[in-house]
């Protein structure tokens, strides 16, 4: 790439990271989901339902959202990738995509806090979602650009780390200056800013907008320093598209490896998500959290997130990706046994007194915990999938990753809606998240630490 050094590449594609992190952290788990179920509860409360049933459905309703888009980022992604690999194009997509990330967050603001709207509202969300997924698909297939396999596991945890902390920055100044309490103040006492209503969530509101402007803003370095280095000058068709899929698909067929760490990462990121994804909701519903409250927890967990994946990186340099992503595991499924193993009244069988706050505690430290491990099981997932790819056809191949990790997106969510009902208890509720990080984690028995590309 001529005129740019490689040191502003890898920067550049940091910045994608930082600018796009927001989306996961204020809109998916810390503040928008939260909101969007409290809104959902308080509007199914209004039709004659329960408390408790109220909750349950609006915890169904979101889950419904994220299948969805789920499927279709999912089945979409592959083709995608295919396309771009036959041109060799990737920045037009990542713009195109871009688009769509900005103008579905911006479009949250509408979400009323009466929930007359909440379908169109996740529509938006899903619009925005979808588009922050697709372009991932084409940031991740430029990694191997960046490096040889000693560096990009450095690379990828640096970058997970930068949007962390982008995300964390992010999350401050929601909570500090906008989102609103009970008593219409924000987390420093003041009200929300620019005159914002608190009586009308406003305040709460503006998370949408705020994430697309902050989008828009930090994308300017990536398209400054990123171009694509391997364009074919092939436009491409969609029937060549599906020829390159289908020969990819037959591929991972036969390279054992790959197939295994396929399918263990679609167990172990569908776990992953679902904890991301129902977080800050079963903080909101089950433990009744405000969002602030939320939001102190999302800042605690996002630093976490930022220091385990500066710090994964290095593991990943040293030791290779396969064990970090087996430690981070284990770690992961304690974490979910030990909440399972506890409520408001006892931990792992031991009575607490009423009104303890060693279960808020508890869950402050767990929180830290999954966003640690969460955070060096993607960067270090990210640098695995590059020992496995084909640099003849990257975005293709992280296209496949991409469906791996969607796929099955509804599993998590319809797992947990089951054991929900099956045991009454939204506690228990969880249980299936670790039975599919265990799961994972013996399919990657099979797969080879450095690789199997051909």
């Amino acid at each position: 790439m001529s005129g740019i050094s490689k040191r502003k590449k890898i920067w550049g594609w940091w910045f994608f990271d930082w600018a796009s992190q927001p989306y996961h952290t204020l809109l998916v788990t810390f503040i928008f989901g939260p909101y969007f179920a409290g809104v959902a509860a308080a509007y199914y409360l209004g039709t004659g339902l329960d408390g408790e049933l109220a909750a349950a459905k609006a915890q169904s309703t979101w889950s419904v959202a994220l299948t969805i888009t789920g499927l279709i980022i999912g089945f979409g992604a592959p083709l995608i990738g295919s396309l771009a690999d036959v041109t060799g194009r990737r920045i037009p997509w990542i713009f195109g995509f871009s688009i769509m990330y900005a103008v579905g967050s911006a479009l949250l603001w509408y979400t009323l806090p009466d929930g007359s709207n909440m379908w169109l509202m996740l529509s938006a969300f899903g619009l925005g979602f979808i588009g922050a997924e697709y372009a991932l698909i084409f940031i991740n297939s430029q990694l191997p650009d960046l490096g040889d396999d000693e560096e990009v596991g450095q690379i990828s945890g640096s970058g997970f780390a930068f949007g962390y902390l982008g995300g964390l920055i992010a999350l401050a100044i929601m909570l500090t200056l906008f989102v609103e309490q009970g008593n219409g103040k924000t987390l420093i006492g003041q009200d929300p800013m620019f005159g914002l209503d608190a009586s009308q969530n406003e305040g709460t509101r503006f998370v949408g907008p705020f994430t697309a402007a902050w989008f828009i803003l930090f994308m300017v370095p990536y398209f400054l320093w990123v171009r694509d280095e391997n364009q074919t000058g092939h436009k491409g068709s969609l029937r060549e598209a599906l020829q390159l899929l289908k020969q990819t698909v037959r591929g991972v067929f036969k390279r054992g490896s790959l197939a295994a760490f396929l399918g263990s990462s679609m167990l172990y990121r569908d776990a992953l998500n679902g904890l991301y994804g129902f977080g800050g909701v079963y903080a909101r519903l089950v433990l009744e959290w405000d969002l602030i409250k939320i939001g102190v927890f999302g800042i605690i967990s996002v630093f976490a997130a930022a220091g385990f994946s500066w710090i994964g990186g290095r593991l990943d340099k040293r030791f290779g990706p396969k064990p970090v992503i087996k430690g981070a595991m284990l770690m992961l499924i304690l974490v979910c046994t030990t909440i399972v193993s506890m409520d408001r009244t006892q931990v792992f069988g031991i009575a607490l007194p009423d009104g303890s706050g060693l279960p808020d505690m508890i869950f402050f430290g767990c929180g830290i915990l999954i966003g640690g491990m969460g955070g060096i099981l993607q960067s270090a997932s990210r640098s695995l999938m590059v020992r496995h790819t084909d640099p003849e056809a990257p975005t293709e191949a992280f296209g496949l990753y991409g469906l791996s990790g969607r796929a099955t997106s509804f599993l998590a969510p319809a797992l947990i809606g089951l054991m929900t009902v099956a045991t009454g208890s939204a506690r228990l509720g969880i249980t299936p998240i670790i039975g599919l990080f265990i799961l994972g984690w013996v399919l990657l028995t099979w797969v080879k630490a450095e690789g199997d590309r051909t």
